[in-house]
């Protein structure tokens, strides 16, 4: 899709241009700075005692590490030769102990950055999406500056069709395009959502306030959090909210702070298995394992403030006794309430209005079960994959889900002809929302190769105050994720950095309870993480939150961060209170 200059008007017109033009001067002239990442890696030992670690999914024979005396990526080395022949490196550094040897085995990692240029290409498709309100063009743009900034020129095959042509691109078009898409197609067809919401409305709900509380509670059930809980919220919560005129503003809000934040507080997910992979650091006992780690992760819960914070405001909202409402927020339940009216009147939702019994066949007859049932599929489906295999198997669960709804209406005497047309139409609505998907994917994928975070995170190595280490990492890791619009690559910049940093702090400061200031560290780059994920108007989760809802994505944006804002500073306050007594 062509870039839209007609959105890019002035002064947005003036910042694409400065920023091309910035990228391109500095991918020619500026030459990046190299700097290595050291991820501390677990070994393990098989029935004949053959030794191995994890290595980017693949297990290695420990035999294979190089002497770290021989490494090619050190600082001494990437100062004197500029780009390394190769990025990674599987090493092995012995050490003398009193028992004998220690092997320590660590993947090595090297990166570049261009200082404060690297977060140019985020930080252009944030300010015209705020300055547009059309995502599209603005993360075109984004794209364009990090081509530039990379010296891609051929921006199409290098930068669009390599990041559209991933695994990750391609779940996202099955999932969200295809089956979320057909989904909502087959439940309009059939008039299954409106069915749902007339029974609840029927049975539990006497008004928005009620409504909005269901929406809460079913993102507190569904806490496997992310992509998953704003699909499966949103989709399920809309036609039942839409009855009650609960504003879209509101309904996106309330979807998108119950995912992530959830997810931290009631961590039973893959969040945990894949997070501690980043927090080992040498020498520190209570990390030097697996299942140490395990343990410090969820020990470390009781300090997430702001995810405590976030899930209690928007519990308020929903029950609307939120004492500070922020004014855009307050007009747009206004609207709703008095004029019927769900979106502002220059809003552009991501997916089409909420479908009713205008679009079932007149020989049809809407039945409950119609949705609940494959609901029941898509949750039994998901959980039951978690709790056996580790993580949910979020495509089969949605394409039972899908299955289970054409079986249904065919069962039910609808023709196999409008059950097609009821998909394709699903599938319609939501183009927009998985184009902008796509391209934010590739902005963030952008923004990660250029290396802004790992820039941001070596300008701590100075620090001498203590006590302001944790919200110092928390505001790290806002701008990664709010710049990326992903919170665990977020995690993979900032933890592998801020963790060691944090324990020889506590070492040299003599803190009296050095674990406990650790996880105050760990839990706030963990917290910042969600934040910035959450706010971020390229992240996936929001632009969920906004299609599943039939919300503005910029709406919803700007009336999400107050309120996110507000528990951010409780939470500072507590994280930097808490640090000051590890003393």
């Amino acid at each position: 899709m062509p870039l839209d200059i007609k959105q890019l008007k002035s002064p947005a017109l003036g910042i694409f241009v400065a920023a091309m033009i910035a990228a391109l001067c500095v991918g020619l002239w500026v030459t990046p700075t190299w700097t290595v990442e050291e991820f501390s890696l677990d070994v393990q030992t098989n029935e004949n005692g053959e030794e191995s670690v994890l290595l980017d999914g693949n297990s290695v024979a420990t035999s294979e590490a190089l002497a770290i005396a021989d490494s090619l990526l050190t600082e001494e080395n990437l100062v004197a030769d500029g780009e390394p022949a190769i990025t990674k490196e599987f090493v092995v550094e012995t050490i003398d102990a009193p028992d004998g040897q220690q092997r320590n085995y660590y993947q090595l990692t090297a990166h570049r950055h261009w200082s404060w240029w690297s977060f140019l290409p985020a930080l252009t498709a944030i300010a015209l999406c705020w300055i547009t309100k059309e995502p599209i063009s603005a993360l075109l743009a984004g794209i364009l500056v990090g081509a530039m900034l990379l010296g891609q020129f051929d921006v199409l095959n290098t930068v669009i069709v390599s990041n559209i042509g991933t695994e990750r691109a391609a779940v996202i078009l099955i999932l969200y395009l295809w089956l979320l898409g057909g989904l909502m197609g087959i439940w309009t067809k059939t008039g299954a959502s409106e069915a749902f919401a007339d029974y609840m409305s029927t049975n539990f709900v006497r008004g928005p306030r009620s409504a909005k509380f269901v929406a809460w509670l079913l993102g507190v059930v569904f806490f496997q959090g992310g992509t998953v809980s704003a699909v499966l919220v949103g989709t399920t919560v809309r036609p039942l909210a839409d009855e009650e005129k609960v504003s879209h503003e509101e309904l996106s809000l309330i979807v998108d702070s119950t995912s992530s934040p959830i997810a931290v507080l009631l961590a039973f997910n893959a969040w945990p298995v894949y997070v501690q992979a980043f927090i080992g650091v040498a020498g520190v006992s209570f990390l030097a394992t697996q299942e140490l780690r395990l343990e410090f992760f969820f020990s470390s819960i009781i300090y997430s403030f702001y995810a405590i914070f976030a899930v209690t405001a928007t519990l308020l909202i929903a029950l609307e006794l939120h004492p500070l409402l922020p004014r855009k927020l307050k007009a747009a339940r206004k609207r709703a309430r008095e004029t019927g009216e769900l979106n502002a009147p220059n809003a552009e939702p991501l997916a089409g209005e909420d479908p009713n019994y205008d679009y079932v066949p007149e020989d049809y007859t809407p039945s409950l079960l119609d949705f609940v049932v494959p609901l029941v599929v898509l949750l039994g489906v998901a959980i039951g994959t978690y709790l056996s295999m580790g993580s949910p198997q979020v495509l089969w669960a949605f394409g039972a889900a899908l299955l289970t709804a054409v079986i249904l209406a065919k069962l039910n005497g609808m023709r196999l002809k409008v059950i097609m047309e009821g998909i394709m139409e699903g599938m319609k609505g939501v183009v927009l929302g998985s184009v902008i998907l796509l391209l934010a994917i590739t902005v963030g994928s952008i923004s990660q190769e250029v290396g802004g975070g790992h820039y941001l995170v070596s300008l701590l190595g100075g620090l001498q105050t203590y006590w302001i280490l944790p919200a110092i990492g928390f505001v790290i890791a806002v701008v990664i994720a709010f710049s990326t619009g992903t919170s665990w690559a977020t995690f993979a910049v900032t933890l592998p950095l801020v963790m060691p940093l944090a324990y020889a702090v506590a070492i040299n400061q003599g803190l009296a309870h050095p674990e406990r200031f650790m996880s105050l560290c760990f839990i706030a780059c963990l917290n910042g993480g969600v934040f910035g994920d959450q706010c971020s108007p390229i992240s996936d989760t929001t632009i969920l939150s906004s299609m599943c809802t039939g919300a503005d994505l910029m709406d919803h944006v700007t009336t999400q961060i107050p309120v996110a804002l507000q528990a951010a500073v409780l939470a500072l306050v507590g994280w930097t209170t808490l640090a000051w007594y590890c003393a």
